[in-house]
């Protein structure tokens, strides 16, 4: 079999595979019925409207999918990519620019695919933020405010982009044999440079607050010292200015870590209840969750290069697809497809042990003695998820999301009897 074709087929059966866990979320979406956990705390005109809202949002989300696969599968199958790279050469040399410059020409390749974005991410967002979420009144943005968005989103990708690019495409061409260990330790480096600054730089461009001296502060301090965690700053961020599932969280290096809380947490919650949330925060810290996160995204990642330098030396899958030549930027799309299949798989199991690790922090909140505020603090928090989905299918959360629900979280302390 031609291996574009063996990898094409690989993409569909994982397409096939993805769309039976998604009609089973389908399934448990239609349940009219809330979960036992729910039960008596969420009103059932609220649970109609979620209900309503994720049908909806889930039927969209099918179409999306296919329309994904079907572009994907024709710039496969009808020879589209080397047209584009063809194309874009042409287009360079029109426009009196070196062709022959490999960062100059996959540029402008990677702006020849823009309309795949277009139609398969812009064309959607649209609807689904001016006409579904419209519908059932979750859409708060101005079409001046989401074009300014889409604009910025697309000028930080070029600036952030193409260097990131230029550079990919230099170690590929300096560097030898070892060039699985060269991608990685670049990656590496961006990591720790965009995860450690960020946040800090990030304080400085969003609406954080000091949290002021009050009874909580002098709570959260308290537990922070007695877990030796060495908090330097708590902070308070706008629900706006976060994502939806995240309303508390830790970073910092060395003796100045930051302890942050949604405002939101504030208004909903108890002192008590924020505590145990952070409790649940400093859980993660102290079992050291975040460290074996790092390390085993690393090692998928240094696998995942040695699986690109494969296909980029493979000179016959290069021909397979129609490219003559072997860009750097068309090994990387080619190791995409390849590898999808086994990368999903990796992926469904790091999320196995990310959801160990939420409840393993739960339990330890536990054993810090904030089991019931937390308990109520979760249940506060699923009733702060505008239209969130109440009913989910457990096989489609773990393949999707590295974190379990609310609810099964709530699900899994009244099982464990750990109250």
């Amino acid at each position: 079999m031609d291996p574009m074709e063996a990898i094409l087929g690989f993409a569909i059966m994982m397409y096939m595979f993805e769309s039976y866990l998604d009609l089973r979320q389908y399934t448990a979406l239609k349940s009219p019925t809330l979960p036992k956990p729910l039960v008596g705390v969420i009103s059932q005109k609220k649970f109609e409207k979620s209900r309503a809202y994720n049908i909806e949002k889930s039927r969209l989300h099918l179409v999306h999918k296919l329309v994904i696969v079907l572009m994907d599968s024709s710039l496969l199958y009808f020879g589209i990519l080397p047209w584009f790279w063809k194309m874009s050469g042409e287009f360079l040399v029109h426009a009196n620019i070196n062709a022959e410059n490999e960062t100059f020409h996959t540029l402008a390749f990677l702006a020849c695919l823009m309309f795949k974005i277009l139609i398969t991410n812009f064309a959607f967002s649209v609807y689904s933020t001016f006409v579904v979420e419209a519908r059932h009144g979750l859409n708060k943005k101005t079409v001046r405010s989401f074009s300014w968005y889409i604009l910025k989103e697309t000028i930080l990708a070029i600036v952030i982009g193409a260097p990131i690019v230029a550079s990919i495409i230099a170690i590929v061409q300096i560097v030898g044999p070892y060039l699985p260990v060269y991608l990685w330790t670049f990656n590496f480096v961006l990591a720790l440079v965009t995860t450690t600054p960020y946040p800090i730089i990030s304080v400085g461009f969003n609406r954080f607050k000091h949290l002021p001296s009050c009874n909580l502060r002098g709570k959260i301090v308290t537990l922070a010292w007695a877990l030796n965690f060495p908090v330097k700053k708590l902070l308070v961020f706008p629900r706006s200015e976060t994502p939806r599932d995240s309303y508390a969280y830790t970073y910092g290096i060395l003796k100045k870590k930051r302890i942050v809380l949604c405002d939101k947490l504030l208004k909903q919650c108890k002192d008590d209840e924020i505590v145990a949330v952070i409790a649940h925060e400093l859980g993660h810290w102290k079992l050291n969750h975040t460290m074996y996160s790092f390390i085993t995204a690393q090692i998928l990642t240094l696998l995942q290069f040695g699986g690109c330098t494969l296909v980029m030396n493979s000179k016959d899958l290069f021909l397979s697809f129609g490219f003559d030549t072997q860009p750097v930027v068309m090994g990387f799309i080619i190791s995409l497809y390849a590898v999808v299949p086994l990368q999903r798989l990796l992926s469904f199991l790091f999320n196995l042990v990310s959801w160990a690790f939420d409840f393993e922090a739960d339990s330890f909140a536990k054993k810090t003695g904030y089991g019931s505020p937390l308990r109520a603090a979760l249940i506060k928090l699923q009733e702060l998820e505008d239209l969130s989905s109440i009913n989910t299918d457990p096989w489609y959360d773990v393949f999707h999301y590295p974190e379990p629900s609310l609810v099964q979280r709530i699900a899994a302390m009244d099982e464990s009897e750990w109250l």
